[in-house]
């Protein structure tokens, strides 16, 4: 519950985070007029609508299964972790056509150290922000979080490649160097939107859990089944925070309701201590139903 409540307050928190970057970005563009600094400005916007869709995903995961939804609300964070890829998308091409605009009419940016100066702030703020969120998300194992945080710190390079360009603009003179800073941010966004896109359509997709987990899932059932005779079509798939397992225990013919029902408790007592937010479902069947093709116990 802890872990729950500290993930609410973290996706809470990245809205307001977001919603100060994007002011002072914003600053900075105008302070200069710069190109490259306005495309960054935008990827901000995309940083709060993300960070709200993030929210928003968060809650609704936390609500416990009902009867319309009776394995649980996990999987609306990978919703939210596609929306984001998508934002991230349309906000590089935004930032294209700006680029486009711009390396057709150019124009040397203004008030640099000020502009710059007001950019290097935002960008801390963003970098020390998307390692809070990435560490988070991956230790809470949440979707939305995780893939907020990886568009933070995209945004952060790109940013960083932005103020190293500007720089260089000041000292050359060159005005169009300013929109091609821009076209190269606009395609380094567009790598980080797909993905996000591809790992989040995974998680829609009933992936199974990595193969370490899966190892440790077959250890745990071979040497907890004491009883048993095998254990066959093992599946895993991975849906938030929540680890789904199923598999089919062979027991012998003669053995009693009470004593199967006693080896599948033991089994589930481990697994959910080897592997947090389990959901277990054990099918029982009698010795002829044997494969021996799948787990032996030992």
């Amino acid at each position: 519950m802890a872990k729950t409540n500290k993930t609410l307050a973290i996706a809470m928190s990245s809205l307001a985070v977001g919603v100060i970057v994007l002011g002072l970005k914003f600053l900075a563009w105008w302070l200069t007029g710069s190109v490259a600094l306005y495309s960054d400005a935008l990827e901000s916007i995309v940083n709060v609508v993300t960070a709200a869709a993030a929210l928003i995903a968060v809650r609704l995961a936390q609500r416990p299964a009902d009867a319309a939804l009776p394995y649980g609300y996990h999987k609306a964070e990978y919703f939210s972790a596609v929306l984001v890829g998508v934002m991230i998308i349309v906000a590089a091409i935004l930032i294209l056509r700006e680029a486009i605009l711009g390396f057709l009419a150019p124009q040397m940016p203004e008030a640099p150290v000020q502009g710059l100066a007001v950019s290097v702030v935002a960008t801390a703020v963003n970098l020390v922000w998307a390692q809070v969120l990435v560490r988070h998300g991956r230790r809470a194992k949440s979707p939305a979080i995780e893939a907020d945080g990886r568009h933070l710190m995209t945004d952060v390079v790109s940013t960083l490649g932005v103020l190293v360009g500007l720089t260089l603009v000041y000292l050359t003179g060159l005005a169009q160097l300013d929109a091609v800073l821009a076209a190269l941010v606009a395609v380094n966004i567009l790598w980080s939107g797909w993905a996000v896109i591809r790992d989040s359509v995974g998680g829609l997709m009933d992936v199974a859990v990595p193969a370490d987990t899966q190892r440790t899932i077959r250890e745990v059932i071979s040497t907890n089944a004491e009883g048993a005779l095998e254990a066959h079509d093992i599946r895993t798939r991975q849906a938030g925070k929540m680890t789904f397992i199923d598999f089919h225990l062979v027991v012998p013919g003669a053995m009693t309701v009470d004593a199967a029902h006693a080896i599948c408790d033991a089994i589930e007592a481990k697994l959910r201590e080897a592997v947090k937010d389990a959901q277990i479902t054990i099918h029982v069947e009698p010795e002829e139903k044997a494969k021996h093709a799948g787990i032996v116990v030992l």
